[in-house]
C-alpha cells in the first residue's frame, strides 16, 4: 500500500508542476492578439494612476463587460494594451488613485479597427456617472475574483511544496 501511495504523491506532483508550469507560461507570455487594436495609456497627469480597461462586448443583444488591468502608469509613460474587438466597438478606460477612489473614466468608441488607439490622460474626468458606477463593479468583482484565485494559487503551492517535500524526504527508519 505505501508503494501505491508514493507512486500516486508522484503523479500528483508531477502533474501539478506540469500544470502549473503551463498556466505560468500563459499568464505571463505578452498577449498579442491577432487582429487585434493596438492602445497606448498616456498619463500627463502629475500622480500615478492605476488603469483599467472594460471592453463592452455586445452578443445577441446582450452587453458583456470584460476589465483588465492595465496597470499603474508612472507621470509622463504609458502602456501598451491589445483589445479584440471582434464583437465590440467600445472600450472604457477606469483610473484609480488608491485602491477605490475613481478619478478618471472616459468612454472610447472604435469606429475604424485597422487604426491603433492613443488616449492621453491629461486631467480628472468622468464622462458618466452612471457608466462609471457600473464600471467600478465590474472592477470591485474583478478585483475579488483575482484575490480568490490568489489565495488557491496561495494554497495549492503550499500543498504541492509540502508533498514534494515528502516525496524527497529520506526516510528514517532503523
Amino acid at each position: 500500500m505505501a508503494k501505491w501511495a508514493r507512486l500516486f504523491r508522484i503523479v500528483t506532483v508531477v502533474s501539478s508542476i506540469s500544470i502549473f508550469t503551463y498556466w505560468f507560461i500563459k499568464k505571463s507570455a505578452v498577449a498579442f492578439v491577432d487582429n487585434s487594436v493596438g492602445l497606448q495609456v498616456i498619463n500627463k497627469l502629475p500622480q500615478a494612476l492605476d488603469f483599467y480597461l472594460i471592453n463592452v462586448n455586445k452578443v445577441d443583444n446582450t452587453t458583456k463587460l470584460e476589465p483588465k488591468h492595465v496597470g499603474k502608469i508612472r507621470p509622463e509613460y504609458y502602456r501598451v494594451e491589445y483589445l479584440k474587438m471582434d464583437k465590440s466597438d467600445e472600450y472604457w478606460i477606469v483610473g484609480y488613485l488608491g485602491k477605490k477612489n475613481l478619478v478618471y473614466f472616459s468612454q472610447h468608441s472604435v469606429p475604424n479597427k485597422n487604426i491603433d488607439q492613443i488616449v492621453e490622460v491629461q486631467n480628472y474626468i468622468n464622462q458618466s456617472m452612471k457608466l462609471s458606477d457600473a464600471a467600478k463593479k465590474q472592477v470591485d468583482a474583478y478585483n475579488y475574483e483575482n484575490t480568490k484565485l490568489g489565495i488557491w494559487i496561495t494554497l495549492d503551492f503550499l500543498l504541492l511544496f509540502l508533498n514534494l517535500v515528502l516525496l524527497l524526504k529520506k526516510n528514517n527508519k532503523n
